[in-house]
């Protein structure tokens, strides 16, 4: 992007990224933009508070359909890919999560790179770059033997013993044929889509009844549940459920969309380690960083997804270990300041970092007003601070999820660009 569209960008920040002419209108007009500032060295800079982006379930692509904690909605990466990046830029996430942020810029046509500290961000990933016909699921499926040899972990609150044997019949193979070097697309995409479909809270799931799929409730837990619930773990025929979760997610996927994947995950970057030391990325190789970091302790990880970990063969509890979840705004900020020195090296001239973070502690600990001085010590320009005002759905407020008042429900992006 040159000094023209650097020019157009703080002229539209000034607006609050007003949609352009050929976004998809939402449901209320956009409102004005509600200001605020946040006093910085060489601030104040705006703070522009109106929904940029909707709220409403499933507006985006169905490929993005995986769950994991603390993700936000595909709309938010694409307000700022559309806005500040060209066809074939490369788009970076060194907090990746589920992908969200290299799936819709692979959508959109950009190369991608992502970091995660955790192994299984690239499993759920980097599979749907490559998304295969249903006609090929199918046959893999039917190729992969219906039982396995249980380890001793006993399963059964959550699962059927014919369930079970399936599930282990799945483990047993993705975990023998990557040891061989035989695991291919096919199987990664079948081992992306199990591992989403283990446990959650309706029969579109492996398991019995239990809490959302991103949060996996301990054995006794789910025992308790059972209990409270007089529930016992019905059969599931998981080969069938893959090949269902399958459709679903590709259903819609256009032909464009297809072509713009193929040409991302031709050289597409998936890192698993720090986000502070990517040695392997290149300087000045990222148009625009869209990412959002774990906020203080507010989300247990690892005990989230302990049996993600378990069907995949990944040890949570090492897992867990390296993940930083600082409990101080002071210890966090020292992590973020070495994050924003490593994104300063990594970004273009005239590159964009947009830094998404929430509030925290009952909305006492605003983490804009502590990212801000951060970017700009490391070295970039700021252009203020967006704050999506969000209403939550029915969903949202069952599992006790209010309306912009615990901190992070609400997406408060920090705009930086490299001089």
């Amino acid at each position: 992007m040159g000094t023209d569209g650097a020019e157009a960008v703080r002229r539209s920040f000034l607006t609050g990224f007003v949609p352009r002419a050929d976004d998809p209108l939402p449901e209320t007009p956009l409102p004005e933009p509600a200001w605020d500032a946040v006093d910085a060295e060489g601030g104040p800079y705006p703070r522009l508070s109106a929904e940029f982006w909707t709220s409403r379930q499933r507006q985006a692509a169905n490929l993005h359909e995986i769950s994991y904690r603390a993700c936000y909605k595909p709309q938010l990466p694409r307000h700022f890919i559309e806005r500040l990046t060209g066809p074939g830029d490369r788009v970076y996430d060194p907090f990746s999560g589920r992908g969200t942020t290299a799936l819709e810029a692979a959508l959109l046509g950009r190369r991608v790179a992502a970091n995660d500290v955790n192994p299984l961000a690239r499993m759920l990933a980097e599979p749907r770059l490559t998304p295969p016909e249903p006609a090929e699921v199918a046959a893999r499926l039917a190729a992969i033997p219906k039982a396995g040899a249980s380890d001793g972990l006993d399963l059964g609150m959550f699962f059927h013993p014919d369930t079970e044997a399936e599930i282990l019949g799945l483990r047993d193979w993705c975990l023998a044929r990557a040891e061989s070097g035989e695991l291919d697309p096919l199987d990664t995409w079948i081992r992306m889509v199990a591992t989403n479909r283990l446990t959650g809270h309706s029969p579109g799931f492996f398991s019995v009844y239990t809490l959302p799929p991103n949060q996996a409730v301990s054995a006794e837990k789910q025992r308790q549940i059972n209990v409270q619930r007089e529930q016992s773990p019905a059969y599931r025929d998981t080969h069938a459920l893959i090949l269902k979760k399958t459709k679903q997610l590709l259903s819609g996927l256009q032909a464009d969309q297809r072509r713009n994947l193929a040409f991302a995950a031709q050289d597409a970057r998936f890192l698993t380690g720090d986000a502070r030391r990517t040695v392997t990325l290149m300087d000045g190789c990222m148009a625009l960083t869209v990412t959002s970091p774990p906020f203080l302790d507010v989300v247990d990880y690892s005990g989230d997804n302990w049996l993600r970990c378990w069907f995949t063969g990944l040890d949570a509890e090492a897992i867990g270990r390296g993940i930083s979840t600082p409990r101080t705004v002071a210890a966090w900020s020292e992590t973020m300041a070495d994050v924003f020195a490593e994104l300063h090296r990594v970004t273009r001239p005239g590159g964009f970092v947009a830094f998404e973070v929430g509030e925290v502690r009952r909305g006492k600990v605003r983490l804009d007003e502590v990212v801000l001085p951060l970017g700009l010590k490391a070295g970039f320009r700021a252009h203020g601070v967006l704050v999506n005002a969000q209403t939550f759905t029915k969903t949202a407020h069952i599992w006790g999820v209010g309306n912009n008042d615990k901190g992070t429900n609400s997406n408060r992006v920090v705009l930086f660009e490299k001089a």
